[in-house]
């Protein structure tokens, strides 16, 4: 099931990718969006590329995309889409970002694929099938503990507005984590959860195509995925937290403390 879908994803961040490596180390172009928001040549040359293949191919399905917005069709299939997840990383050559992509089909995140061109690593999932990395199965963590478990966060562009909540989080669970990391990616943090190469992860602020992707992967690679609140995850809440499932009773312990 989702056959074509995947393989149309497939095309388009593999076509992406191309052209993100091809501009890496070489953008003169950097504009903001906001205070500390970027975005790039690279953003809007690897979207094109995304919509041209996905209205191609589907051409009665909504998408919804970070520079672009939303082209609406269809209501009950959306693509959600960000080109360049990871912007920052990228204006600054710092090798840790992803295009991702997913596909929404009446109100459920049915299949994900986050592809980081730099370090050749394609994860994919589709509901009810499994996560996979270059095509090989991945599984979460199994760490039980948070002081044996090593977390990841990240932080909202209007962090200079609303600092106080947002540091008060990052202080309870470095103080009782094994290890807490700030990377720039949230669909590649969710994405290294599912592949157990992190127990845990927690942000706010964030918007529907930084999730979309990383969510199903983290889901169907055994991870569990809420709001801080505990609720069932969508990628239009304001919170997000991913977890092996073992650790997560914890991790929403130590943000609602």
């Amino acid at each position: 099931m989702w056959e074509k879908e995947i393989a149309v994803a497939h095309l388009a961040a593999r076509e992406s990718g191309k052209i993100l490596s091809e501009l890496f180390g070489k953008v003169t172009l950097i504009t903001k969006k906001g205070e500390i928001d970027l975005v790039t040549e690279a953003d809007t040359r690897s979207e094109k590329i995304i919509l041209d293949i996905i209205s191609g191919h589907f051409p009665q399905d909504s998408i919804l995309t970070e520079e672009s917005g939303e082209y609406n069709h269809l209501p009950e299939r959306v693509w959600i889409v960000d080109p360049l997840d990871g912007t920052t990383n990228f204006a600054h050559c710092f090798p840790f970002f992803a295009v991702s992509i997913a596909l929404e089909v009446e109100g459920e995140v049915i299949l994900g694929i986050v592809f980081n061109p730099c370090m050749g690593e394609y994860f994919e999932a589709a509901k009810g099938q499994g996560a996979f990395l270059n095509k090989k199965a991945i599984r979460v963590s199994h760490s039980r503990a948070l002081e044996d478990s090593l977390l990841v966060t990240g932080f909202p562009y209007n962090i200079r507005e609303n600092h106080e909540r947002i540091m008060e989080h990052f202080r309870r669970m470095v103080l009782r984590a094994q290890g807490v990391r700030r990377l720039g990616s949230a669909a590649l943090d969710l994405c290294y959860v599912g592949a157990g190469r992190l127990d845990g992860y927690w942000e706010e602020g964030l918007k529907p195509w930084d999730s979309a992707a990383g969510t199903v992967i983290a889901k169907e690679a055994g991870g569990r995925v809420s709001t801080y609140d505990g609720k069932s995850y969508l990628p239009y809440e304001k919170t997000i937290v991913a977890s092996n499932s073992f650790i997560h009773e914890l991790m929403l312990e130590a943000l609602n403390a």
